[in-house]
């Protein structure tokens, strides 16, 4: 089999896994997904104890008017639960702090130049630096595709084939590849609708299931999804711009 498989016949499915440093480099957005979740949950949680009173604060809770009015209104509470709000809101602040150290050296990072590939992608207008950041650590700063349907594979988005006698058909999406970034390509694929009308890709996904019922529009931006992350990953490889896309404004200046 090993030899076969040298030989350039297809015999198994290889396993590529990151380097070391690779995987390093893909902590900083993890860390800085998880302490999102965090921060929300810091907030939903004292917001949810506050309307146990009917306190509605209507400002952003640890914002920064969240002091003033907590000091307005902490007195309608309950000692043991303004103590447990007063918890919550530092470590909400924790994680906030914590946030904005992770979000400012990733921002130092693409300052000084440290990653062209990120640049890159965030120059097409409906991508930003988080989701460039992403797609840059997760998939296309270590990974090697030798076709589209490879990289569609690796992301879950290809239909597995069903075979039962004469019956020959494709099932829904796998979903077998990196969640983190299929579930980030489908909100990027909406966006690209919105933000690259004139592109082929938007065209297409409008002239199939624009027009279609819900089910078909959710069915219709996966699609879309897996024509846009093989239309990302020629941009960078060949520097293909999508076809009719267009950058951003002060990358098309530059």
């Amino acid at each position: 089999m090993l030899v076969r498989h040298h030989a350039g016949e297809h015999v198994w499915s290889v396993l590529r896994e990151p380097s070391s440093e690779d995987e390093d480099a893909r902590r900083v957005h993890r860390e800085l997904q998880r302490l999102t979740h965090e921060r929300i949950a810091h907030t939903n949680r004292i917001g949810s104890l506050l309307v146990l009173h009917n306190l509605r604060p209507g400002i952003i809770i640890g914002g920064r008017d969240w002091a003033v009015w907590w000091d307005r209104h902490r007195d309608q509470v309950p000692p043991m639960l303004r103590v447990e709000i007063e918890r919550e809101g530092a470590r909400l602040k924790l994680v906030k702090e914590q946030v904005r150290a992770v979000e400012a050296a990733r921002c130092k990072e693409l300052a000084e130049g440290k990653q062209p590939l990120v640049a890159q992608l965030a120059l097409l207008r409906a991508i930003g630096p988080k989701g460039a950041w992403v797609l840059e650590k997760e998939v296309f700063g270590w990974r090697h595709f030798a076709n589209r349907r490879e990289l569609a594979g690796s992301l879950g988005l290809v239909p597995p084939p069903y075979a039962s006698g004469d019956s020959e058909i494709e099932q829904g999406i796998s979903k077998a590849g990196n969640r983190r970034v299929r579930g980030l390509l489908v909100e990027l694929a909406w966006n690209w609708v919105r933000l690259q009308p004139g592109s082929a890709l938007a065209q297409w996904f409008n002239r199939r299931f624009a027009g279609a019922g819900k089910r078909m529009r959710r069915v219709g931006i996966v699609a879309l999804a897996r024509r846009l992350v093989i239309a990302l990953w020629r941009y960078l490889q060949d520097g293909e711009i999508p076809a009719g896309a267009h950058l951003k404004p002060t990358a098309a200046r530059a």
